[in-house]
């Protein structure tokens, strides 16, 4: 079980969830939902926690939460994604601080909005960067799309064939343009799964086959990156 933590950013402080491995393992940056820092996202790093990662969660809006998808819609896009990538950096730069972290470089997994976001961190914070896993990720702010040509990692990506948001198509020409930036991608599209399948706090759309296989994938794809 993790706990709430204040850590440094930009002269100020930044709250975040912090759950740690017994006994010490890789750093594994897990970045919100548009709902904001809610129990699914702590929840995830407790799981990271359990199978021997130490995971940070950043509260990217500062206490800021919703149920509601038009509210949560317009805490996204109140949201400033300079700041937020200050704020990314550095949650990274503490858990490279921790003692029971054990990579030189930070694993980072984010879903929906921190899906695309985790791609944002990915290229800002390149030398930090040993993994990235975006689960249905998307990039919503008008002139945030990253450099992927500054990206550093591999990219294992987790969508779905049945996105409203973010459909197949999309998603390979995500690959394709990582790809074709000189980065390597690996886009896996979920059969039969909607917007959001690995949520299971949302029964309306979890599904959990598809959940269970890219949770196992992505644990097999960050202890190879990152030892």
């Amino acid at each position: 079980m993790g706990q709430m933590i204040e850590f440094a950013v930009d002269g100020s402080t930044c709250p975040g969830y912090l759950s740690e491995a017994d006994g010490g393992g890789p750093g594994v940056l897990v970045i919100q939902e548009w709902w904001g820092l809610v129990p699914h996202i702590t929840d995830v790093c407790d799981r990271f926690a359990a199978e021997g990662f130490t995971a940070l969660a950043p509260d990217l809006y500062r206490g800021d939460k919703t149920t509601e998808p038009d509210e949560a819609g317009k805490l996204m896009m109140a949201l400033n994604v300079q700041s937020a990538a200050k704020d990314m950096d550095a949650a990274i730069d503490h858990l490279l601080s921790i003692d029971s972290v054990t990579s030189a470089r930070v694993g980072v997994i984010g879903f929906c909005m921190g899906g695309g976001l985790a791609l944002v961190t990915a290229a800002h914070s390149a030398s930090k960067v040993g993994a990235v896993a975006p689960f249905y990720g998307l990039i919503p702010w008008e002139g945030a799309k990253p450099d992927f040509s500054q990206l550093d990692a591999p990219v294992r990506g987790h969508f779905a064939e049945r996105d409203e948001f973010f459909g197949p198509d999309l998603a390979r020409g995500l690959e394709a343009e990582i790809r074709d930036a000189g980065a390597e991608a690996t886009i896996i599209v979920h059969p039969g799964v909607e917007h959001a399948f690995f949520n299971d706090t949302r029964p309306e759309v979890h599904h959990e086959a598809e959940a269970r296989s890219a949770w196992e994938d992505t644990l097999s794809f960050f202890r190879r990156e990152l030892g």
